[in-house]
């Protein structure tokens, strides 16, 4: 067994990432299924469904679940792409490494910067979007929707509360992602079973009818309907921000990954098909006359209590949500700022005593709470700023696709524990066919033709202005020249791991020989 440079002896993951130029930061305390939890709940179909069911009806009708089905098959695409190249390269920071190892610092760099901007609205919108919620469980109409007033005091709340949770550890983390995960299936199985067995007031053919949605142009509403599956799929990617905290996490993270994007999306389109089938007045709410749907459904089924008790169990998941997306976040700022790349990188890269980039979580706290100002004052505009989180992020993730790509014209073949094999062609193909029509979709201006302009274009402009900053930065302050961290090495690296792979059960003085060579 090798040993650390402080004596201590090394695992074969440590030796792994000092083989990829890492000294080990974390504690490795979240397992296989606190990995998956937490990919899953930063998913979070309950999450997603609350947030977005209104809107999916409203635009297109029930048909609009069929992008349920779309996004998950290409976003599993995305996730085996991933997959495969976090199995090489099990590094704290995710996206970053992944593409500055692919690539080069400077590709990396922008990236990040574009993906660390959807991760904070992600927290901004996951936020806001529970306060409807958190007021029908303390009103006693739970039909009830917020002002803008109350949007910010409890997204505020909640994203305070997550900060502090998340300063106490990889421990708390990975024990609220569990908790999280059973009330998300609760919320989900159990009440969606419950839903169809006892409480079906619709037939099935009435998730084919548009219902008069789409104003006389369906097409273009169907369409704009897109973003409900886009919304879904996103945060599986969270399972490789916490690399180094995961035990084996080169054949555990691929697996939780396609876990995610699978069991997520089949619980969301359970979830989906149980709400609409139950509604007692589904025309109405295709028609926009019930304020909040889902609390309408569940007075009407479950009763006061029972819905009281659902709304505990969604506002658990909702706050695991933000806390997901706060881990993940930091995680990628202290990788970022680890090699020396990240404005202000002494601070960001301080680890507390808790083994947790404390300042790089509250940096990723802190930002959505001045978002949350901004929203007070265009309210309406928070499902349009969602369509920039997926923007975003949906750019980020092809940018890894594409590198992905670029290198494997280079000759890289993947030499981690898990790889696509004779696949990884015509997979990634696929992915990035699918994250640029994705991107076209989210980018195109909203169909309310009387909004003003900066409105309808929202995520759009939205995009532009952060990639322009961000370029404009990188071009003048050349933050890839301070790092001498390793890049575009994924050939190299995967020819050193085909030739040392071994069983650690079988050889483990191995482990010296990796870390030697």
């Amino acid at each position: 067994m090798s040993t650390s440079s402080s004596g201590q002896p090394l695992s074969g993951d440590d030796a792994h990432l000092r083989v990829l130029g890492y000294e080990e930061n974390f504690d490795r305390k979240i397992g296989m299924w606190s990995n998956f939890a937490l990919g899953f709940l930063y998913l979070s179909p309950l999450v997603a469904v609350l947030s977005m069911f209104t809107q999916a009806l409203t635009t297109a009708g029930p048909p609009s679940i069929i992008w349920l089905l779309v996004a998950a098959g290409g976003q599993l695409l995305v996730a085996m792409v991933f997959g495969e190249i976090v199995s090489q390269f099990p590094i704290a920071g995710g996206l970053y490494q992944w593409a500055r190892r692919l690539w080069n610092g400077k590709y990396a760099w922008i990236l990040s910067w574009i993906y660390i901007s959807g991760v904070v609205v992600g927290c901004t919108t996951t936020a806001m979007f529970s306060a409807d919620f958190v007021l029908a469980l303390f009103h006693g109409d739970s039909d009830i929707s917020s002002t803008p007033g109350q949007k910010l005091v409890i997204a505020t709340i909640m994203v305070l509360i997550a900060l502090v949770l998340n300063s106490t550890g990889s421990k708390t983390l990975a024990t609220i992602a569990k908790v999280g995960l059973a009330a998300e299936l609760a919320g989900i199985i159990l009440v969606g079973l419950f839903l169809l067995i006892f409480h079906r007031e619709n037939d099935f053919s009435v998730l084919f009818d548009t219902m008069g949605a789409g104003d006389g142009d369906y097409f273009n509403a169907f369409v704009t309907a897109a973003i409900i599956g886009l919304v879904l799929y996103y945060g599986f990617e969270a399972c490789g921000e916490v690399a180094e905290e995961t035990p084996n996490p080169s054949r555990m993270i691929p697996r939780s990954m396609m876990l995610t994007v699978i069991l997520g999306g089949a619980a969301a389109l359970f979830s989906f098909v149980g709400y609409i089938l139950a509604a007692p007045n589904l025309q109405g709410i295709v028609d926009g006359e019930v304020a909040n749907p889902i609390t309408a459904i569940l007075n009407d089924t479950l009763g006061t209590f029972g819905t009281k008790v659902f709304l505990v169990v969604a506002l658990t998941s909702f706050l695991a949500c933000v806390m997901g997306q706060q881990a993940a976040g930091s995680r990628l700022i202290f990788s970022f700022a680890r090699d020396d790349m990240f404005p202000g990188s002494r601070v960001f890269k301080k680890i507390s005593a808790r083994k947790v980039p404390v300042n790089a979580t509250i940096a990723v706290a802190g930002l959505p709470i001045v978002l949350f100002f901004l929203l007070y004052f265009i309210p309406d505009a928070l499902f349009r700023v969602a369509a920039f989180q997926m923007l975003a992020g949906y750019f980020a993730f092809q940018m890894v696709v594409f590198a992905a790509l670029r290198a494997r014209t280079k000759g890289w073949k993947p030499g981690g524990s898990w790889t696509l094999g004779k696949w990884g062609w015509p997979v990634s193909v696929g992915a990035l066919i699918y994250g640029v029509a994705s991107m076209i979709l989210l980018a195109r201006p909203n169909g309310d033709t009387s909004l003003p302009f900066y409105d309808r274009w929202i995520a759009l402009i939205g995009f532009v202005i952060v990639a322009v900053i961000g370029l404009v930065y990188m071009t003048v302050a050349k933050p890839y020249e301070r790092s001498s961290a390793p890049e575009g090495d994924a050939i190299e690296i995967a020819n050193r791991l085909r030739g040392h792979h071994r069983s650690r059960s079988d050889e483990p003085d191995r482990d010296q020989e990796l870390v030697r060579d």
